[in-house]
């Protein structure tokens, strides 16, 4: 957990293009009732997917 926050999957920016594997990712783990979010990490040039807060207690569960 860095920043009240924890990090489920990271994906690189560079995908290929109309490919979203980080918006998938987050729409699965939404349907199983995660609240997740992507965010775009700048210095990696990632896109995670994470849980913020004190959802993160109920992810590790």
């Amino acid at each position: 957990m860095v920043n009240g926050r924890t990090v489920l999957e990271r994906f690189p920016a560079g995908g290929p293009r109309g490919s979203w594997p980080a918006e998938e990712f987050a729409h699965a783990r939404r349907m199983e009732g995660m609240p997740v979010e992507v965010v775009m990490d700048l210095a990696t040039d990632m896109f995670l997917v994470i849980v913020r807060g004190e959802a993160t207690a109920d992810v590790a569960a």
